[in-house]
């Protein structure tokens, strides 16, 4: 039995909307504007330059993404200076919420100050220094969070503990006045290459993580296939098994093929496509690009 009945609703000024929550289409937050093994992009925000970071935002929001993720961590990058311009760029490419994601809550402030609507930042710990830092300004701006479920320990294999920490980082959350809908937590995937039993540790803990919080849960899914061949399949069905225990968030790639056609099949069999129609549509577009 699901317990959430809260929803986290983003916003853009004379923008789209965007809510999780359970019952909802499943929120897919586009994941490809992050540096990390991406040189071109690299090299592209190293030099000032943002063309990749548009390209990305345009064509996730295409593919059916509900907010976009925009991460310009990488070596030699200063953060607190290309983040908002990076920001800027997608408010000014695509219509819909952005996740702010960046370890530098600096970097985190100074995309808030320019971002125009209700974001969600990408990310908290359940680290004191980390919670102290990040959740002030969270209030400040209004936005929401994304809480990861470790602390001091790291990362720990275990789904109670991880509610816990999940616990603990919803209790500061609201010590500093924001509210228990605006608190979505990530319940952590460790690859199952590394762990056998990731994927279930993981699966177990949004599963109590609604039942016990009542709050929204998010997953960086490909962390699941890291080291892997056929990794699109693979996150392909860890994604599809994790919206059966609650998943109300997604980070993913809406381009890839698999992944794609995965959440339009989990939002028809959930119940959030009548009369198929973004399932149907889906299909005839594909199908027309075929006979071009």
């Amino acid at each position: 039995m699901r317990g959430i009945h809260l929803e986290t609703v983003l916003t853009r000024s004379k923008g789209k909307s965007s809510t999780i929550g359970d019952g909802l289409p499943l929120a897919v937050i586009g994941e490809k504007i992050n540096p990390t093994g991406k040189e071109s992009l690299s090299k592209e925000l190293l030099e000032g330059e943002f063309s990749k970071v548009r390209e990305y935002a345009v064509s996730q929001q295409k593919a059916g993404a509900h907010i976009i993720d925009v991460n310009v961590g990488a070596a030699g990058i200063d953060e607190i200076e290309i983040l908002p311009e990076a920001v800027q760029i997608v408010m000014e490419a695509v219509d819909i919420p952005l996740s702010i994601d960046s370890a530098n809550p600096e970097a985190i402030e100074a995309a808030l100050k320019i971002y125009e609507g209700k974001a969600i930042i990408n990310s908290v710990t359940g680290e004191k220094k980390s919670l102290e830092a990040v959740l002030p300004i969270a209030k400040k701006y209004n936005a929401a969070v994304i809480g990861l479920t470790f602390d001091e320990n790291g990362p720990v294999n275990d789904a109670p503990t991880r509610v816990e920490i999940a616990k603990d980082i919803l209790g500061k959350a609201q010590e500093f006045g924001i509210p228990q809908e605006d608190v979505v937590i990530d319940c952590l995937v460790r690859p199952v290459c590394v762990e056998a039993n990731a994927a279930m540790v993981t699966l177990q803990t949004i599963r109590l993580v609604s039942q016990e919080l009542r709050l929204n849960t998010v997953l960086g899914i490909s962390n699941v296939s890291f080291g892997l061949p056929d990794r699109k399949n693979l996150n392909a069905a860890f994604l599809a098994m994790a919206v059966a225990e609650g998943l109300t968030c997604a980070i993913v790639d809406p381009t890839a093929t698999e992944v794609k056609k995965t959440i339009l099949a989990v939002d028809l069999l959930s119940g959030n496509d009548a009369f198929a129609s973004k399932w149907i549509e889906s299909y005839r577009m594909n199908k027309s690009l075929k006979n071009t």
